[in-house]
């Protein structure tokens, strides 16, 4: 990263280097790590400031128009990005902030697929890698390593990818989740059973990638069909919903950031865990219907995480997605690739699961999606509210490279 996309003064004026950034129907930020204060607290004002999020408390007439994030949780996410030179090859090493335009608080629980996409493009143009191929992406909200791969054209262009939820073709990125399973809880089945009875209705409880709730439509009076705005609207089905992602969450043990055990109000407040969605039999060529919520909102398509996780939960005897899905092949005793096509409000997300079974439960060993990833905008953002301790932080993150710059005055 040179030092003309540094911090720097303007007119007094704290300037925050950003990437605005889409990967998969997300869109957000990418920041250089080493430019951010270490401290969480100033980290977590130097959000609020770019995103436009409240700087204190709540605030649900907030439409942020103070800041570059976009009203929904898909469109309020920031990676914190580096990379790490090794003996063994470059790894770039992230970290996921996930906001929401009503309150201050910022959820580091998880991480972030579609987002995830954006990473290597983002490494590209801030000339931190030199050439596209396989570059691996550890995240540190969960500990799950990511292969992304981008395919250059002899032209030096980018081989380009359509994908549902996004009009048009752009670069395109494959993502291969490494030994996915138990990414928050250590397990496929956090609750230790393959269907669980929550409030009289059954649910899968799994953990690929993002432990995730999994229910039957039918079984809840809706359609996987349905539009998601139509759901979303329903207060009712909502409340449902919320109860039923509250105690699949304390089933489960999901955790803080600092380990300690989430309680209900917790898990009623989440912006990102646990995901939950409902299925039914497919209507469009693919091989399983869904509607997904990130829990708060429905999504307009399907979150890649959330549709591995979903890909693997088909593979699994007995339970709620197996028992929807239809048109897959059996799993056999060694490692093979199994495509899932989901579908989603967006049209059909293509998910490859490599996976065996063993002990009557399948072993995966990786999940892979493609998404496609663009650059919306590089530059500064100016943080005119920014606190001194702020100011300082990012001063001292800088040190020789800031400039300042101070214009003529006009006449």
């Amino acid at each position: 990263m040179t030092p003309l996309f540094a911090p720097r003064l303007r007119h007094g004026v704290l300037e925050f280097p950003v990437h605005h950034m889409r990967g998969g129907t997300s869109t957000g930020l990418v920041l250089w790590d080493r430019w951010a204060p270490q401290d969480l607290a100033l980290r977590e004002e130097l959000l609020r400031h770019l995103m436009g999020v409240p700087l204190g408390g709540h605030n649900d007439r907030n439409r942020q128009i103070t800041g570059l994030g976009r009203g929904t949780p898909t469109s309020n996410k920031v990676f914190f990005a580096d990379i790490e030179r090794s003996s063994d090859g470059d790894v770039l090493v992230s970290t996921l902030a996930q906001l929401a335009h009503n309150h201050d608080a910022i959820d580091w629980s998880v991480n972030c697929g579609n987002m995830s996409a954006a990473l290597q493009l983002w490494a590209l143009d801030s000339a931190m890698v030199s050439s596209a191929g396989d570059l691996q992406i550890r995240n540190t909200n969960t500990g799950v390593t990511t292969v992304s791969r981008m395919h250059a054209e002899a032209d030096g262009r980018y081989l380009a990818a359509a994908i549902p939820g996004v009009d048009g073709a752009y670069p395109a990125v494959d993502l291969f989740m490494q030994s996915p399973v138990g990414a928050k809880t250590g397990r496929l089945l956090p609750t230790g059973s393959v269907c669980d009875v929550i409030d009289g209705y059954t649910v899968s409880c799994v953990d690929v990638a993002v432990p995730m709730v999994i229910c039957d439509a039918a079984e809840l009076g809706k359609s996987a069909q349905a539009p998601i705005a139509e759901l979303d609207a329903d207060p009712v089905f909502k409340q449902t919903l919320r109860s039923l992602w509250v105690a699949a969450g304390l089933r489960m043990g999901l955790r803080r950031r600092d380990g300690s055990l989430m309680t209900g109000d917790d898990l009623a407040r989440s912006e990102t865990i646990p995901k939950i969605c409902i299925v039914g039999q497919p209507e469009a060529g693919g091989n399983i219907a869904v509607r997904y919520f990130t829990p708060q909102a429905g999504h307009a398509s399907m979150a890649v995480s959330g549709g591995c996780c979903l890909a693997a939960a088909t593979l699994i005897p007995g339970s709620v997605a197996q028992q929807a899905a239809r048109g897959l092949p059996p799993i056999g005793s060694d490692f093979a690739d199994v495509a899932v096509g989901i579908e989603n409000p967006a049209g059909i997300l293509d998910a490859t699961v490599v996976a065996r079974m063993a002990g009557g439960l399948p072993e995966i060993g990786s999940a892979a999606y493609r998404r496609s990833a663009q650059v919306l905008l590089r530059g500064h953002v100016p943080l005119y509210r920014a606190s001194a301790a702020l100011v300082a932080a990012v001063l001292a993150r800088a040190g020789q490279a800031v400039v300042s710059i101070t214009e003529p005055t006009v006449s």
